[in-house]
């Protein structure tokens, strides 16, 4: 199974979170979408801040390891992270994906 994983973060962090997650082999690709403005609740008080979206395609196979690294390295206290699944795309992309996270490929 294939995901996409949404990870929202500062956006001085997202660069450099991004290519440690390609570096590692942890995601094939992740696609920096910066100039956000997120608003929501924390610890009771409604929030307002600029941040950047990192859309991180993996396998579910290497979830795991991806959702531990994202939230070694990440600066909030409660990450987004979101994993959700895909099972229909191309499949030229389907099998760059794979290689790209072997760690002898890609």
């Amino acid at each position: 199974m294939s995901l996409v994983v949404l990870v929202t973060v500062p956006p001085e962090r997202a660069h450099e979170l991004a290519r440690t997650l390609v570096d590692e082999r942890l995601a094939g690709c992740v696609n920096v979408v910066g100039g956000l403005h997120s608003v929501y609740r924390w610890q009771g008080d409604v929030v307002e801040d600029p941040e950047a979206l990192l859309m991180i395609k993996t396998t579910g196979e290497r979830y795991p390891e991806l959702e531990a690294r994202i939230k070694s390295l990440h600066p909030y206290e409660v990450p987004e992270i979101i994993a959700l699944p895909f099972d229909r795309a191309l499949p030229e992309f389907q099998l760059w994906l794979r290689d790209a996270l072997e760690p002898t490929r890609g």
